[in-house]
């Protein structure tokens, strides 16, 4: 195998093994503590500026499916695991694990202590590295790595939405028991629900989960105007997952803003975060982020623990409240309510409004991967657009 690198911007060298496309990629560190799940991983918009670090020991073992891709491409500037499976073991598999980062020239590293980078991670936080095949200079690695630009204040949301606006019809995806892989079907015999999706880097299964339910997808840019939502005439607007820091893209905040009461709002994740901006709230960077399967998060009202799937280094500033507790605060828009906190360290992971028809989480209802615990809560949003409809 040829050798590879991995340089932290605080000095720290890891040597493995070449993996994936040959060449050098630089983006911020972050760990994923989901055991399956690699390709929806890596095509998760949200991943866009990051390289992303596998906890699981083994990485590839079923192959990939083109189904299962999250969007478009690959956004991840890199991968790393510790061992990467050169073998499928899954009906559905189409393509070995090694194959796919090569096909898509993803720059990636295999043979490191994964561990031993994890808890380092958890010390000293997220940061930015440099994954290369090329240059075997532990100082000038280093010296890329901290002169690469941060995260936090990119507008990395223009870099991952739509260039135009489209409409989205197929709802989940069918498996059948031969082996055979369907193409995912149109469920708009069912739509009686339309529900304009702000493109801050929406995943398919998201898109999927709204129809699921019985909703008419139109899906648009992050830099569609108020005045252009209101001429589509949806009975909803849904505010979708992206990358990086929500202070970075201040027009989605603005649109949202100037948006409140007049149509029921759900977001999710970044979506969440674009939302607390838009009702004067403030936001801040998490040391290393939540990315995995298995984040405990409570519900505050009915004391309901759900296992969620996150991805997001950046939270609601709560700071103001206690960190435990249904917690109520004023907005433009009337009091709204913490409605969900993360067991893990507190965060706000949820909030209604309890003067106005809005609706936010942290979290990934829609899983894909992880648990479906939370999947409700497209259905709490379809109730929603209901009342205020048909009264």
């Amino acid at each position: 195998m040829k050798p590879a690198l991995l340089a932290l911007a605080d000095g720290t060298v890891f040597k493995g093994e070449a993996l994936g496309f040959e060449g050098e990629t630089i983006g911020e560190v972050v760990f994923n503590t989901a055991m399956t799940g690699y390709q929806e991983i890596l095509t998760d918009p949200s991943y866009k500026g990051q390289i992303v670090l596998m906890t699981s020991t083994q990485i590839g073992n079923y192959g990939v499916t083109p189904e299962d891709d999250e969007s478009r491409r690959i956004w991840a500037e890199g991968y790393i695991v510790r061992e990467a499976s050169q073998r499928m073991s899954n009906w559905r598999g189409r393509q070995s694990f090694p194959d796919y980062l090569l096909h898509h020239k993803i720059v990636s590293i295999q043979g490191i202590d994964t561990r031993a980078l994890t808890s380092h991670l958890r010390e000293k936080g997220s940061q930015m590295g440099v994954i290369s095949h090329v240059d075997f200079d532990e100082q000038s690695l280093c010296g890329k790595a901290q002169a690469a630009p941060s995260i936090v204040g990119r507008d990395l949301v223009k870099e991952v939405t739509c260039t135009s606006a489209y409409p989205w019809e197929q709802g989940s995806l069918p498996f059948c028991a031969n082996g055979e892989n369907h193409t995912p079907t149109s469920q708009s015999s069912r739509s009686s629900y339309k529900v304009v999706v702000m493109d801050f880097g929406v995943k398919h299964h998201i898109l999927r989960s709204l129809v699921d339910v019985g909703c008419d997808i139109q899906v648009v840019p992050a830099s569609t105007s108020a005045d252009q939502i209101r001429t589509l005439e949806p009975d909803g607007l849904f505010l979708s997952n992206g990358p990086g820091d929500p202070e970075g893209a201040p027009y989605a905040a603005e649109t949202v803003k100037a948006l409140l009461g007049w149509k029921p709002i759900f977001g999710i994740c970044l979506g969440h975060q674009i939302l607390g901006l838009a009702v004067g709230l403030g936001t801040h960077k998490l040391p290393f982020g939540h990315h995995g399967a298995n984040h405990p998060v409570m519900d505050l009202r009915t004391r309901k623990i759900e296992i969620t799937s996150q991805n997001h280094n950046f939270a609601i500033d709560l700071s103001h409240n206690e960190k435990s507790g249904p917690q109520y605060f004023d907005t433009a828009i009337g009091r709204m309510e913490v409605t969900h906190r993360s067991l893990n360290d507190g965060c706000c992971e949820g909030m209604v409004g309890l003067d106005s028809p809005v609706l936010s989480i942290q979290y990934h209802p829609e899983a894909s991967p992880g648990p479906h615990d939370s999947s409700y809560l497209f259905q709490q949003f379809l109730n929603m657009m209901k009342e205020v409809r048909d009264g």
